[in-house]
């Protein structure tokens, strides 16, 4: 008997999320609120008219997938664009790459001279 209890509390608790989170066209029949309440007042009675008469199912256009959801919404953003490709060579990269890291040093040296409160221009390394 407990078993029997708990399957119809679990049955409507099922249809009472069911019933309130549906939107309000997808109802048949009644009123959500109506239903709502005929759930509460007759548990399993309401449940299973609730499943059977009371909501509208969705019908599938398309066959269910895996994958992103978004994927099969019709209205969808569009793809992001393809990556460009990079035409320069491994090495001319590898040059480019080396270029910035020294210009990067040169920076810091720059920025820890004037912290240091010398100008650029001065000090033991400069014209030698």
């Amino acid at each position: 008997m407990p078993l029997l209890a708990l399957l119809t509390l679990a049955v409507m608790v099922i249809a009472l999320i069911d019933a309130i989170t549906r939107r309000d066209d997808q109802v048949k029949h009644m009123p959500k609120f109506v239903w709502v309440f005929f759930i509460v007042l007759l548990p399993l009675i309401g449940s299973i008219l609730w499943f059977t008469i009371g909501r509208e199912y969705e019908q599938r256009q398309a066959p269910m997938s895996f994958g992103d959801p978004r994927r099969w919404q019709k209205d969808a953003e569009p793809a992001p664009a393809p990556r460009t490709y990079d035409a320069r060579s491994t090495e001319q990269q590898i040059a480019d790459l080396e270029r910035e890291m020294h210009l990067a040093d040169l920076e810091e040296q720059v920025r820890r001279r004037r912290a240091e409160g010398g100008s650029p221009g001065s000090g033991a390394g400069a014209g030698s």
